[in-house]
């Protein structure tokens, strides 16, 4: 797999998590209460802050070598 495959699939789950970090917390926030909607909107934070790393990653790693810029 070359490296700018593999930036793009890193890229994509970010994406993904970040969409699920969403969902959760707008699920949270109207359905549940209690331990639960904590439980729920902490591990959605985790999901976000671990999108955000692998976003900043993927832009600060730079250009794949041997990409061609016309």
């Amino acid at each position: 797999m070359s490296d700018g495959l593999l930036k793009m699939w890193i890229a994509l789950g970010a994406i993904g998590l970040m969409f699920f970090a969403v969902i959760s917390i707008t699920w949270s926030r109207t359905k549940l209460n209690g331990i639960f909607k904590f439980i729920v909107t902490l591990f959605a934070y985790v999901c976000m802050v671990t999108a955000g790393i692998l976003i900043l990653l993927v832009v600060f790693s730079g250009p794949v070598p041997g990409m061609i810029i016309n």
